[in-house]
């Protein structure tokens, strides 16, 4: 069997690249702490966080997508907390938390992850 090793594989259209029309990487990831000065622990393609309330988050990409097919993977809090994403834009989404309570909760470890929305 063959085996190819690279540092960087860059689509020749500029895009993602992909096999079999498959994306090979997430278009977009962030993980954030999301209490009190909400920052960005580290991410791809997404250029800012920002507070909108308790438990309510927008994430904004660093480039607009070319569509809203893209699906996203929210994660914030613990079990006891609900998550999920909405409205999504070509600029970016909103995330929110939810307590089983149904009130909202800031929590210090947020994850997104982004796929599709290419063009």
């Amino acid at each position: 069997m063959s085996q190819i090793k690279a540092n960087d594989i860059t689509n020749v259209t500029g895009g993602i690249p992909t096999v079999k029309s498959q994306h090979l990487i997430p278009t977009a990831w962030v993980s954030f702490n999301g209490e009190n000065t909400v920052a960005i622990k580290d991410s791809e393609g997404v250029s800012s966080i920002t507070d909108l309330n308790v438990g309510y988050y927008r994430v904004v990409f660093t480039a607009t997508m070319p569509n809203t097919n893209y699906a996203t993977l929210f994660t914030g809090g613990s079990t006891t907390f609900n998550s999920s994403a909405a409205s999504l834009t070509t600029a970016g989404f909103d995330v929110f938390i939810r307590r089983d309570d149904a009130s909202w909760a800031d929590s210090a470890f947020c994850s997104a992850l982004v796929m599709g929305g290419q063009a």
